[in-house]
């Protein structure tokens, strides 16, 4: 009994740890990419990671540009204006072009559009980051 226990958690450990380091990577993607959203796959990273590695969720807190997503989450200080107009303009380039120059089924521009008019609210709706006074 006691070694099936063993067993069983170094295996949700391996697999947390794998599904971390996969959730790491869409948050870079999504750091790129606009459609994808960032900041939930960091938090649900830095949760496999609490599970499976120390040294990784340190790392991945500790990091200069990822855990930057995850701690301005955790203390609700908001997104900067400037990234948000970034972010929907490049969302909004990067859905058009595709539209336009790649996509061909009617159906699926729509889907589109409409998850680019969904993440366009999502963003407005995120409270502006306020700038520290001096």
């Amino acid at each position: 009994m006691e070694i099936e226990r063993k067993e069983r958690k170094k295996s949700v450990k391996i697999f947390c740890l794998i599904t971390g380091i996969f959730l790491t990577g869409l948050g870079i993607v999504g750091i790129i990419l606009p459609i994808l959203p960032t900041t939930p796959f960091l938090l649900l990273a830095a949760g496999c990671f609490a599970i499976s590695s120390e040294k990784c969720y340190n790392w991945l807190l500790n990091n200069k540009i990822l855990g930057m997503y995850i701690r301005n989450y955790k203390e609700g200080k908001g997104m900067p204006i400037k990234l948000k107009i970034f972010t929907i303009s490049l969302l909004w380039i990067t859905i058009l072009i595709s539209i336009f120059f790649f996509i061909d089924i009617l159906w699926v521009e729509i889907l589109l559009l409409i998850i680019a008019l969904i993440v366009s609210i999502h963003i407005i709706l995120i409270r502006p980051k306020n700038k520290p006074s001096s």
